[in-house]
């Protein structure tokens, strides 16, 4: 799906360049539009190549190499960190490296995103400073090119309540005691990893409540679930197939631990809240965000898996769930203490501001 929509785009750049020459802006912001920065420049226009993910993924992943395995430490250059993928992370990225995009000769996804930055004027992403400041001297340095925050653009406060039907459940039981487990709207498990996910929660014996994608050749998550699981947690808990008010529900005083994969988005909302932060990385950039989560940021621990095949087991989820849930332990200690100083921080009154301000400024410098 990914390269076909890729294509689509591809096939506006008329009606893009008409609209540009139509709207004459100052800027033009893009991500994976490799052609779009030269159409810019002929038009006077400058270009920003602005990125949803870090930017230490974003260091991390874009190098032009042949031999993929090359992924498994970081780049030449790259600031000193425990940020590596293993061998069953680096595999899930070979094909962005070899296969070719359709439409676009022989030039792979990973070619097209370095040329998209090669071209432009500036790098942007949704980061601060505080936490990802090495890294932004690593991309500028590397590509030449100025690299502009626009901070953390935490979400405001919800100004609305949680939908009855989820408060009412939430409210039954006790505070900092349930599970909330949630993997975005794209990530889609295998069977067998949703089982043990599923299960890894059951056996927990906490309340929970997991929103997930139905597994890979499945229309529903019922028809996938284990035998039997249904009934032995009708009372305390429930496996939801559909959309969920996330930033509600973590906000909510029963929930104590969040289940991720360690989106960038639910990273963000997670961190201004109390949970506490399991992490199960899905793919590309997820695994990145969990080593800076629970490595660097010391704010969550990953549920172990293997390294070769990347299989998790529901033991190895129960584990992980229960260590960052133990306010006794040392692990649980660290991780409350780092979390609350980090929510403390994004939270500052004026911090959004200032990135906001700044972001602004840098901006108005790339046209003089």
């Amino acid at each position: 799906m990914g390269p076909l929509l890729r294509h689509a785009m591809d096939l506006t750049q008329p009606f893009v360049a008409s609209l540009l020459k139509e709207v004459k802006p100052h800027f033009v912001f893009y991500d994976f539009t490799h052609w779009l920065p030269a159409l810019a420049r002929r038009l006077g226009v400058k270009s920003v190549c602005y990125w949803i993910i870090s930017p230490a993924s974003v260091g991390y992943f874009l190098r032009d190499e042949p031999n993929t395995n090359a992924l498994l430490e970081p780049p030449i250059g790259f600031p000193p960190s425990v940020l590596k993928l293993n061998p069953h992370e680096v595999r899930s990225w070979r094909p962005r490296c070899t296969l070719k995009e359709y439409g676009c000769g022989d030039m792979n996804f990973v070619q097209r995103l370095i040329m998209s930055i090669d071209e432009c004027d500036a790098l942007g992403f949704k980061s601060c400073r505080e936490i990802e400041g090495t890294y932004c001297e690593f991309l500028e340095k590397k590509f030449n090119k100025p690299v502009i925050l626009a901070g953390p653009v935490i979400p405001e406060p919800p100004t609305v309540s949680l939908d009855e039907t989820w408060a009412n459940w939430l409210d039954q039981f006790k505070a900092k005691s349930v599970i909330f487990c949630a993997f975005g709207s794209e990530a889609i498990l295998k069977l067998d990893q949703f089982q043990e996910l599923v299960m890894g929660l059951e056996i927990t014996r906490l309340p929970f409540l997991a929103a997930m994608k139905p597994p890979e050749g499945f229309n529903t998550v019922e028809e996938a679930l284990p035998e039997g699981f249904k009934h032995r947690t009708e009372k305390s808990g429930i496996v939801h197939g559909s959309w969920v008010p996330q930033p509600l529900i973590l906000s909510h005083p029963s929930i104590e631990c969040f289940v991720t994969h360690c989106g960038s988005g639910s990273l963000w909302e997670a961190m201004v809240n109390e949970c506490q932060l399991v992490l199960i990385p899905h793919l590309g950039d997820h695994f990145i965000n969990a080593r800076m989560m629970e490595g660097e940021l010391r704010v969550g621990v990953e549920v172990k898996r293997g390294d070769e095949d990347g299989f998790f087991t529901k033991e190895a989820v129960k584990e992980t769930i229960e260590l960052v849930m133990e306010e006794e332990s040392e692990i649980g200690k660290e991780i409350r203490a780092n979390h609350a100083m980090w929510r403390d921080f994004l939270l500052t009154i004026g911090l959004e501001d200032s990135y906001m301000d700044e972001f602004v400024q840098k901006l108005r410098r790339l046209l003089i």
